[in-house]
């Protein structure tokens, strides 16, 4: 049996940092289903994100609910569902016509990342959170809900239904790479009886929210019961600012989100509808890290609105038959869309500070004609590690206008993307013109693809977890020049990664002195090495630094293998590279 996995921070005996594993440390986390506490998903945050108020402007057109209704089966289903409506419709008498609306498309998501596969920075093994309906057919069945829920797709997901008590597995489909949004498929014949009371939620993208505008905010608790209050919408394009955590994990970036003026705490989430129970937002998770001086850290959670267009652009992608690349879905392959992301990080500036730096008056007056609301301009915090943007944009560039159309938040980025495969351009660049150091240019930048699949690959050598560098580890802006394809993202307990220290957050380069620039590379080199002997391995610390170490090789107790996953058969595989009884395979 693998060890469990966790993430805390200790300082190994050189002084890196690096993580432990620990079972009982995991149940004790902020996330976890403990028994006692059940009702604690999440802590609030209290912290102040940058923000300017703004109108977002979508483009998506999904306006009516995508469903099928199911047949029924007999009269016996007939009975069942009859009484089953008629206790709901008691209950529903005292809610609000919202949550009338909005139950019967809400789902309570219990995710549970086996200790093996806690991959990406992952920092617990358990979550749950409330997701949406957003796709109901005879064939399939998708739910909306947010990364601090579903933060991998090598999770074991189970679905919990308001509209009726029967709880089915569910499959994760989709990742966004930069929205803090996932996509859960399900079988609608596992339904059985409830398949007929199940239904998609109905989206409403635009017109966008503004300040002062009412809406409903509804979830479930822990019992399945729907709860909802009236709110009003104080920023509808708050811009997050999230810092990096100690063990790099996925942090939303070059995101605008919806503040409300009340809400039921940082351990609820759900969806912001209209009067009539019209999805406007999620109301969805967000995970952060408050450090307290130059040691100490903890993890909180904070949620804020997730706006529905970004999602509604993913489902008519998938609806549509748009092909990208496709995934077995339910015995049925579908569809599914790559992304096109400018991987850059980028956060707001107020016009007023841009025109201290030297900006033009008629560049200020362009971008407040663009948007009166916002009165901002987007500059570069980073560039991604290995994008195509490296090298090119430097930190505390002003992006003022892309292919000469002036830009003033992350939804005009993402629009200029979207355009790039809309007219086929073959450079698939963005010509951006922006401000440095008191002079105007125009740069030629390249975008990148990213699907939602998430990391596909991982490998246990040692007792060592390691990976490609997801964008969390990118995004510090660093990768080894001697290869950085063999990430350490984890070690075990008692394994002679452990033993031997060699800890996480760290690339292995080369194992007995030959090269390992990918995660082939490693497996072709620990086929060579046997039981019992002895390994010199070189690394670099994300900090830049490198180590020589040694540790001896533990193939009875610590086999390598590799976990896969299968896009023809939508199948994680798991396959022993060598052991002590086996041979390489």
């Amino acid at each position: 049996m693998e060890p469990a996995h966790q993430c805390p921070v200790q300082e190994s005996m050189d002084g890196f940092t690096s993580m432990e594993t620990s079972c009982e440390q995991i149940d004790e986390g902020p996330h976890s289903l403990d028994e006692t506490d059940s009702g604690t998903k999440k802590r609030r945050v209290e912290e102040e994100l940058s923000a300017a108020d703004g109108v977002l402007l979508p483009e998506c057109s999904l306006h009516e609910p995508r469903e099928e209704r199911l047949e029924d089966n007999g009269t016996g289903t007939d009975t069942v569902l009859g009484d089953y409506q008629g206790a709901a419709a008691a209950v529903a008498t005292n809610a609000s016509v919202a949550e009338h609306a909005i139950e019967p498309t809400l789902v309570m998501l219990e995710v549970h990342v086996p200790s093996s596969c806690m991959l990406d920075g992952v920092h617990s093994q358990h979550f749950f959170g409330t997701g949406v309906i957003i796709y109901h057919s005879q064939t399939m069945g998708l739910v909306a809900v947010d990364k601090n829920t579903v933060a991998v797709s090598v999770s074991d997901v189970m679905l919990s239904f308001a509209a009726y008590p029967i709880e089915i597995p569910g499959e994760v489909v989709f990742l966004h790479p930069v929205h803090n949004f996932a996509l859960v498929a399900y079988d609608p014949s596992a339904l059985a009886a409830g398949s007929s009371l199940v239904r998609a939620a109905e989206l409403l993208p635009e017109p966008a929210l503004h300040r002062g505008d009412s809406v409903c905010l509804v979830g479930l608790s822990r019992s399945l019961q729907a709860t909802s209050r009236k709110s009003f919408v104080t920023n509808p394009s708050a811009a997050l600012n999230i810092g990096s955590a100690d063990c790099p994990r996925y942090r939303a970036t070059n995101m605008e989100v919806i503040e409300l003026d009340t809400d039921f705490g940082s351990t609820f989430s759900g969806v912001l509808t209209d009067d009539l129970g019209r999805v406007r937002a999620i109301w969805g998770s967000f995970s952060t890290q408050l450090k307290y001086g130059c040691t100490s850290s903890e993890d909180h959670q904070f949620v804020r609105g997730i706006p529905i267009y970004s999602i509604c652009q993913i489902l008519d992608k998938i609806i549509s038959g748009a092909v990208d690349r496709t995934l077995l879905i339910n015995g049925i392959k579908r569809p599914m869309p790559l992304i096109r992301i400018l991987e850059v990080e980028l956060y707001p500036t107020l016009l007023s500070k841009a025109r201290s730096f030297g900006l033009s008056d008629s560049w200020i007056q362009a971008l407040v004609k663009k948007d009166p609301i916002r009165r901002q301009v987007l500059r570069v915090k980073g560039c991604l590690a290995g994008s195509k943007a490296e090298n090119l944009l430097e930190q505390g560039d002003m992006v003022l206008a892309i292919n000469k159309a002036p830009v003033t938040c992350f939804r005009d980025i993402e629009d200029a993307c979207q355009q790039l495969d809309r007219y086929k351009e073959k450079n698939e660049k963005l010509e951006l013109t922006i401000f440095r150091q008191g002079r105007e240019m125009d740069i030629p930048v390249g975008t990148d693809v990213r699907d939602g699949n998430g990391t596909p690959r991982v490998i246990n050598w040692c007792g060592c977890i390691v990976q490609d560098p997801h964008s969390a580890v990118r995004a510090l802006g660093f990768l080894p020049e001697e290869g950085h394809g063999v990430y350490v993202a984890r070690w075990c307990h008692g394994s002679p990664a452990h033993r031997y220290g060699l800890y996480a957050l760290q690339w292995i380069v080369e194992v007995n002195g030959k090269p390992t620039p990918d995660l082939d590379a490693l497996v072709a080199v620990s086929k060579e090495i046997e039981h019992g002997e002895f390994v010199r391995v070189k690394t670099i610390h994300l900090n830049g630094k490198p180590r020589v170490l040694s540790l001896k090789q533990d193939l009875h107790y610590w086999p390598t293998w590799e976990l896969r996953f299968d896009t023809e058969t939508a199948i994680w595989r798991r396959n022993t590279i060598k052991s002590l009884d086996r041979k390489a395979m």
